[in-house]
């Protein structure tokens, strides 16, 4: 059983423990005790029938409850609750199951929204930039900031934003377009330099901007709805040294023939010189917007052309002369076609982080972030190359680690803490030293202010602390039935064989037939194969292959195959249609009823055998946890259930 399904059907179980009736202890695993209404509610979950609530049947869940508790209790004791592996897996739910209980939006659906948004309008504008790296020292960034608002003022004082930008920008392209960008859309710029632009109007100047790359002004030229994608066919001749005129000469002959009536399939196998796409007519993949930016003269004649087959002139590139013709125009498509592919891009865009950012920030003030900026620069200032490595220790003054690095609802994390962190979470890293550790620092911080988030969730929220408690307790059974029942049985084959020895009893067969079966939903090559069939033919090699997938010779018993219970359960091969997928089914022999072989029942005895290895597990775990029933609050529980 798949881990997630199991755990989401045993939460959807018991998500409603925190109502109803005050809680009465209803037995003691080793003297811890669980609940009458954490019972209650799971019984009523999971049984909605009426003739379900009898005393019969509800001692016979409280047996398998007990006995859940019971294994709950052995994952604990070998602590499978405190390994890294269960802790990042609960961490991962953990953070779900708050989602609906915190007050923010899902920053991912959120920005996914606005990105589809934006997708329908392109924007074009132009920026002048001052560049800063991303280590830059405080005093550097002061430079380039005091630059970018020398420039803003000249601006505003009326000088030309282009004679401004080839005068003062960083950006090494503004010699050749005065710092014009061009068109654009969402997910195509950084995500402050977008955000700035979508917000500007025509001909509005922003304020300076930081982004990755340093200080920013932009002023937006125009804005228009968006032209989606494109898709192209195209007719290439490159040019090389000193050929330019005998390549135009070429592709114009070319263009005559086009208007002479010669098909383009014909004259793109025959004269262009994309290798890729010339046996093809010339198709290329649907494009959009700033897609071919490195070859601007493409792009906007692909978009000029109006109607599905309309052929351009000649025009020429950096790469040679070129034709294209439109195959069609591609709208945005609707947001619920786009939103899977759109939010996976979102989600590994920085926007998402920049958000986690600012919402860092929010909880910082909420729960009374208070930062020891001394303390932190000080271990800060032992991050090193072995940082990169994933191998950094403390070579400090141990005295600092008792040091208080930042207060969080009145509590002391210590520089001890943090360390310790560290040397649990690092790992190698292309980053520098100091943004590693500001990573590390980021991250623990995250972690502290997610687990006071969450103890005052558990305060306001019971239902929360049960849902908490539920999904804990599902990944442990889990975890601890992988290892005593479900991995256990398939492996032990000395002890499959003995228990199908001892049981041969239990897997007898009916009639039975020995066979292959072949499958395809190729209609025309079934035919073709059914033909030859009747003609008595072997079916080749060169035939198989077709075949979609091919079932090995075996036994099967009625009911196992669709394909063998419409054949003939005859020896020959016959053919078979069911629903749309067409069959050969080859019959070796007829098997007589009787025991089937250790093979045969394998699946069967494996199932058999994990149930007895739980059987005799659970009996164990009897003999080594006490369990006392309360018999007053049982009682209580097949009253309250026979309400139902």
């Amino acid at each position: 059983m798949q881990k997630g399904l199991f755990i989401v059907l045993l939460v959807l179980a018991g998500r409603a423990w925190g109502q109803g009736h005050k809680p009465r202890i209803l037995f003691l695993i080793n003297e811890k005790p669980v609940y009458t209404n954490e019972f209650i509610y799971l019984y009523k979950k999971n049984h909605l029938k009426p003739e379900d609530f009898t005393d019969q049947k509800i001692n016979e869940y409280l047996d398998l409850f007990t006995n859940f508790k019971l294994k709950v209790a052995e994952a604990k004791s070998r602590g499978l609750d405190t390994t890294e592996v269960f802790r990042k897996e609960f961490k991962t739910y953990r953070d779900e199951l708050k989602k609906p209980y915190v007050a923010e939006k899902d920053e991912l659906d959120r920005l996914t929204k606005e990105a589809y948004q934006r997708l329908k309008e392109e924007v074009k504008a132009s920026h002048i930039l001052i560049t800063i790296k991303p280590e830059a020292t405080p005093a550097d960034t002061l430079i380039a900031y005091n630059k970018i608002v020398a420039a803003h003022e000249r601006i505003l004082g009326g000088e030309d934003f282009e004679k401004v930008a080839r005068e003062v920008s960083d950006d090494p392209s503004v010699k050749s377009n005065g710092g014009n960008l061009g068109y654009f859309t969402a997910l195509q710029m950084v995500y402050p330099f977008e955000q700035a632009a979508y917000k500007l109007t025509v001909g509005e100047i922003s304020k300076p901007i930081r982004t990755r790359f340093g200080y920013h002004l932009v002023k937006v030229k125009d804005r228009k709805a968006a032209r989606g994608e494109v898709e192209v066919a195209h007719i290439i001749l490159r040019t090389g040294t000193g050929d330019g005129g005998k390549v135009k000469n070429k592709i114009l002959e070319i263009y005559d023939q086009l208007q002479g009536g010669r098909s383009w399939e014909e004259l793109c196998k025959e004269y262009s010189e994309d290798p890729a796409t010339k046996d093809t007519g010339g198709k290329l993949r649907p494009f959009g917007v700033r897609a071919l930016a490195g070859v601007p003269e493409f792009e906007a004649v692909a978009f000029s052309l109006k109607e599905p087959g309309e052929i351009s002139d000649p025009f020429q590139s950096t790469y040679g002369w070129h034709i294209v013709r439109l195959n069609k125009k591609i709208p945005i498509p609707p947001f619920k076609e786009v939103e899977i592919a759109l939010k996976r891009k979102v989600a590994h865009d920085e926007r998402l982080q920049i958000a986690d950012r600012k919402l860092l920030e929010a909880k910082k003030i909420q729960f009374g972030f208070l930062g020891t900026n001394e303390i932190k620069t000080q271990i800060m200032s032992y991050a090193d190359s072995s940082l990169q490595k994933g191998k950094w220790k403390w070579k400090g003054d141990d005295l600092v680690t008792a040091k208080t690095i930042f207060t969080l609802q009145h509590h002391n994390y210590t520089a001890g803490e943090f360390i310790s962190f560290i040397g649990k979470n690092q790992l190698a890293s292309a980053d520098s030293p100091a943004a590693a550790m500001t990573l590390l620092y980021d991250r623990f911080l995250e972690e502290k202010l997610s687990e006071v988030e969450e103890a005052k969730l558990l305060a306001e929220n019971p239902d929360f602390g049960n849902l908490l408690t539920e999904y804990k307790e599902g990944i442990l059974l889990f975890t601890i039935m992988e290892k005593e029942v479900w991995n256990k049985a398939p492996e032990d084959t000395v002890g499959l064989r003995k228990f199908y020895n001892e049981n041969k009893e239990k897997y007898k067969a009916g009639d039975r037939v020995r066979a292959k079966v072949l499958t395809t939903t190729n209609k025309n090559f079934f035919e073709e194969v059914k033909k030859k069939v009747a003609a008595g033919d072997s079916i080749k090699g060169s035939d198989l292959k077709k075949f979609s997938s091919i079932q090995p010779m075996r036994n099967y018993e009625r009911g196992e195959s669709k394909a063998v219970d419409r054949s003939p359960w005859a020896i020959g091969l016959h053919s078979v249609d069911v629903d749309e997928t067409y069959y050969l089914v080859e019959i070796e022999n007829l098997v007589p009823p009787g025991i089937k072989s250790f093979d045969e029942a394998r699946a069967q005895i494996v199932s058999d055998y994990q149930e007895m290895l739980e059987k005799e597990w659970v009996a164990q775990l009897k003999q080594k946890y006490s369990v006392k029933i309360n018999n007053k609050s049982k009682k209580f529980v097949l009253k309250e259930l026979a309400k139902k």
